[in-house]
């Protein structure tokens, strides 16, 4: 299911881009697609790289994570801003999120130290209607290069 908003004029895409998403792997991939497209859009190509890591991170934690209530599906939102764009990923599943330090040994655990880092800080967590949590990202020049400076 897609929802979008319109632009502030007739002729221009939407400004806020919704979308359903079965709890699974290749979720990831299309939400990605989803991204580039709306930031293409909306003429944000420059945003590309670190707003596509932004989310694939987000939305594999909510794949790995948030698998209770099962059935229950993850939502993105895209929000074009004055700046960049705002990224949400919406999922049914109690657990916050935490920024970890990984050992060197260890295959997991960098995601959103990543997400923090390419942010520059911009990003956290909040409460949505109904069960579970909103993760949000905002994406501005910060992002272009994907380091977050």
């Amino acid at each position: 299911m897609t929802g979008q908003q319109p632009g502030p004029t007739g002729g221009q895409p939407p400004a806020v881009v919704v979308r359903t998403w079965p709890n699974g792997p290749r979720s990831v991939g299309r939400a990605r697609r989803l991204l580039l497209s709306s930031l293409a859009e909306w003429e944000l190509a420059h945003l590309a790289d670190g707003a596509a890591l932004v989310l694939s991170e987000l939305v594999t934690n909510s794949v790995r994570h948030a698998r209770v209530p099962r059935g229950r599906v993850i939502e993105t939102r895209f929000e074009r801003t004055d700046h960049g764009v705002r990224i949400e990923v919406h999922d049914a599943g109690e657990g916050m999120p935490e920024v970890r330090t990984a050992a060197p040994d260890e295959e997991y655990g960098r995601g959103l130290a990543l997400v923090d880092a390419i942010t520059a800080g911009r990003w956290g967590v909040g409460d949505r209607g109904g069960v579970g949590k909103l993760v949000w990202a905002e994406c501005a020049g910060s992002c272009a290069d994907g380091t977050g400076r």
